[in-house]
């Protein structure tokens, strides 16, 4: 069995630990946690490498409720941050949608600008911090360049010409020119100390301008973002974000259940037309820097009636070929289909638990290696487990566990296991497990 015999800190194991229990996936700690998915992270980190190069990607991740998408996403979101992207995360909800007649489009839009995150601000509202961190090192760069002092009057003017170098590479593009326009003014007011120029800006960038003439008024430009037209600005990101320095952007969005889930079929069509849109962008070289991966149940993707296979456009380029099967997946396919962990791999995260339970609350650990085997035997011989059980579920149980066993120390494991509420469904085989029988376990 592996151990991992980094010491956890306190803080990361608390947070750890009561989102697991909770149900959700934390976002921190989770190298100290990390089991299988290797064959899947591989597939996404050669996106990712892709994207550096100029590039863009689309992916889905489908999985169960509870199967390990959250998980996955997270573990690429630390990843690519250390590699210098900006991540922008987001869930849709009946609320926040591709597309909408009441705005829900630009509430995606909204929620994904807030939660830029980088690696130094990595819980999200890093767009000032991008902005500000872009004329720093222009400034520097002209400084460097000119060997002009920081006082000096040329200096405005060097730095105004690098400024226009960047910002003549964005204004080629769809909404570029009002964009870049944008850019220089953020610029302008941050030199001359003009703070409340800089949130106009910073609020147009958000998406919260709801009226043309009032964004005329207060900043000259004559557009604003709006739910038709939100995601060719996220294009636009991804390009200035490498102009300012870093590697690329990704782009999260958890949940396309919501979109099965509404009940008017035209609307729903309409949301997998914006999908359709942005899925042939990536793929057709007209985004760059971008990636883009989408979590979504195997109902909400494979339905006929109302799931992303309805569309047929969508259909036909998502559906799995005639060659991959369970066991034998093909991942660089647009759609990765989470396969269940094994049994080993959740005894080996159970392993970890345990270790960071103990280390958390300074305890001598109880479990015996015979007594971890057995719980997770008896998890994965459930009734239906071979086709319903998640980790979410065995995660949940086992720090339920663990919990019990420190504040009763008194209490016996093994009475636990065999309890009625929990080893109701388990085979008589189970209840008799020898060292032997957790040898075999572990090794096949």
């Amino acid at each position: 069995m592996e151990k991992d015999n980094k010491k956890v800190p306190k803080r990361i194991a608390q947070t750890v630990l009561n989102s697991l229990k909770g149900g959700v996936v934390p976002r921190v700690g989770l190298p100290y946690i990390a089991v299988g998915r290797k064959n899947e992270i591989q597939a996404l980190l050669h996106d990712v490498d892709i994207i550096a190069e100029g590039g863009a990607s689309f992916r889905f991740i489908v999985g169960k409720y509870g199967s390990g998408k959250s998980f996955l996403l997270q573990t690429i979101r630390n990843y690519v941050m250390d590699r210098g992207f900006i991540v922008a995360d987001a869930d849709l909800s009946p609320e926040r949608r591709l597309h909408g007649t009441k705005g829900q489009g630009l509430a995606t839009y909204r929620e994904l600008i807030g939660n830029l995150s980088t690696k130094t601000k990595p819980e999200g509202g890093a767009l000032t911090l991008v902005l500000d961190r872009w004329i720093s090192s222009v400034r520097m760069e002209a400084m460097q360049e000119s060997d002009l002092s920081p006082g000096d009057p040329d200096l405005t003017a060097a730095v105004d010409r690098k400024i226009v170098d960047v910002t003549m590479q964005i204004s080629e593009l769809v909404h570029g020119y009002e964009f870049s326009r944008l850019l220089s003014a953020y610029y302008h007011a941050y030199v001359d100390g003009d703070d409340e120029t800089k949130a106009k800006v910073v609020r147009w960038f958000r998406g919260e301008y709801t009226l043309k003439r009032e964004a005329r008024e207060e900043l000259g430009v004559n557009i604003i973002i709006t739910d038709d037209d939100w995601y060719e600005y996220l294009k636009l990101f991804a390009v200035f974000f490498r102009l300012a320095g870093y590697t690329g952007m990704l782009i999260m969005l958890d949940e396309m259940v919501n979109i099965y889930k509404i009940p008017n079929s035209i609307t729903r069509q309409y949301n997998y037309e914006k999908l359709l849109t942005m899925y042939n962008d990536t793929l057709q070289g007209k985004a760059r820097y971008l990636g883009m991966i989408m979590g979504a149940t195997p109902q909400a993707l494979e339905d006929r009636r109302r799931g992303i296979y309805s569309y047929e456009a969508l259909r036909s380029r998502l559906a799995e070929g005639k060659f991959s099967k369970p066991g034998a997946r093909d991942l660089l396919a647009p759609v990765i289909r989470l396969e269940p962990l094994t049994a080993e791999e959740m005894l080996v995260l159970c392993e970890k638990l345990s270790a960071m339970h103990a280390d958390l609350y300074q305890y001598e650990r109880t479990f015996t290696p015979e007594e971890l085997a057995l719980f997770i035997r008896i998890e994965y011989e459930r009734i239906g487990a071979d086709t319903n059980i998640t980790p979410r579920e065995v995660i949940r149980d086992f720090i339920e566990l663990l919990d019990l066993i420190y504040q009763n120390p008194d209490m016996k494991i093994s009475e636990l296991l065999d309890s009625e509420e929990f080893s109701y469904t388990k085979s008589e085989a189970v209840s008799d497990q020898t060292h032997d029988d957790y040898a075999q376990f572990v090794l096949v």
